[in-house]
């Protein structure tokens, strides 16, 4: 093998030696187990195809702060943005206190616009629907905008009785004295390039129906108009593609993707209950935090729910799931997610002989019910495995 080099960029593509490095983020709690698993899995796959990857850390979350004092080391972000593409384990988060959320921080930094969450179904798996193979959908969720973007202030705080003094002047709008109060900014501009990814997927991965889903029923100018930007945006740019469910007449025309629209709370029940009518959904930030939660539990739960966050010609793909700290350094945890993340990487680099490997062999790993113990407790005469023994059964079911 030659030594290893960085992604380049030609244009709007990414040019991917055989040897490529890629930076990774262990990953706070279960971050450890997970990463080394994943590592393990990836580079089996990848040898078998005649390829190689360099791992190189980067640091963030407990680690970092830990060496250098800083949450998110600015050289982190500046190692992402030159190799291109990353993958990290899951971030500490506290709740209502403390840092802001540093996966929130990478993905608005970069300006990762979309975080892209497939699910779909692997057999043996226990699930609460009858029929969870039904489901196979992938998730556009706008990363940027919306509640997300964290533009909020404390009630009583001196900009929360400012905004409220503005509101009531200038507005007529009162708000009580114990108020907080946030902003859900949603624009022409994210709208357009998160729908414009999706489609550009659709063709590509030959899906055939794309949902927006919005809540746009009763926020009719952030909501409602992200459901028109996207509309706007397939009508504008992909007219020789798509075809609006409004306008269907009969059957779809043949090599034409209809683009359709759902109220939030309707699409739940439709996940639910018509699972296989639904291919790729283009969703705000705050619904689709949900949407893609509430999927995953479909088809068993976020321990095999991988995720990706991309922009223009970066990306950085994650594990869905949090830290889970009373584990840490157990090796008992699921690593799916971040394998299949994992997957996600490859299929972006290319390499889609690499991704297939490994998806192939966890669908054999989880059929001989040789699973870590989330997976066992559900599967009857299940065999119960560490994280790192069930990196070794992908691995040796890799054909």
């Amino acid at each position: 093998m030659s030594k290893a080099s960085r992604i380049s960029i030609s244009g709007d593509k990414l040019c991917v030696p055989d040897h490529v490095v890629i930076p990774f983020i262990e990953g706070d709690g279960i971050g450890s187990d997970i990463t080394k698993a994943m590592k393990l899995v990836v580079n089996a796959a990848v040898s078998k195809i005649g390829k190689q990857i360099e791992w190189l850390e980067i640091l963030a979350g407990e680690k970092a702060f830990n060496q250098t004092g800083a949450w998110m080391p600015e050289e982190t972000l500046e190692r992402i943005k030159e190799y291109s593409v990353a993958i990290k384990g899951p971030l500490t988060t506290p709740v209502g206190t403390g840092i802001r959320s540093l996966n929130v921080m990478i993905r608005q930094v970069l300006d990762l616009y979309a975080c892209v969450r497939p699910v779909r179904y692997f057999k043996g798996v226990e699930s609460p629907l009858k029929r969870p193979e039904l489901l196979d959908v992938v998730i556009f969720r706008e990363n940027t905008e919306d509640v997300y973007s964290g533009i909020e202030w404390e009630a009583n705080s001196a900009e929360a009785t400012k905004m409220r003094e503005i509101l009531a002047k200038e507005f007529g709008v009162i708000l009580g004295e114990e108020t907080g109060i946030g902003i859900k900014p949603i624009s022409k501009k994210a709208s357009y390039r998160l729908m414009r990814m999706a489609i550009k997927y659709a063709i590509d991965n030959n899906r055939k129906v794309i949902t927006i889903v919005h809540k746009g029923n009763i926020m009719k100018f952030t909501e409602g108009a992200f459901m028109k930007w996207c509309y706007a945006c397939a009508k504008e740019e992909f007219s020789d593609f798509v075809v609006f469910e409004s306008d269907l007449n009969g059957s779809l025309p043949e090599g034409k993707i209809v683009i359709n629209d759902r109220i939030a709370d309707s699409m739940f029940q439709q996940a639910l209950l018509r699972p296989d009518e639904y291919e790729v959904i283009v969703t705000t930030n705050l619904n689709g935090d949900y949407l893609s939660d509430a999927c995953a539990a479909e088809v068993g739960g976020l321990g095999l729910a991988p995720g990706g966050n991309i922009g223009d010609n970066i990306a950085v793909f994650e594990a869905t799931h949090g830290t889970a700290p009373k584990y840490a350094n157990q090796n008992k945890i699921n690593p799916s997610s971040l394998i299949l993340s994992a997957v996600m990487m490859l299929d972006y680099l290319g390499w889609q002989k690499a991704a297939t490997l490994i998806i192939d062999a966890i669908e054999k790993t989880i059929l001989s019910k040789e699973v870590t113990y989330d997976l066992a407790r559900q599967m009857p005469d299940a065999k119960e495995v560490s994280t790192s023994d069930f990196a070794k059964a992908i691995i040796k079911n890799m054909k």
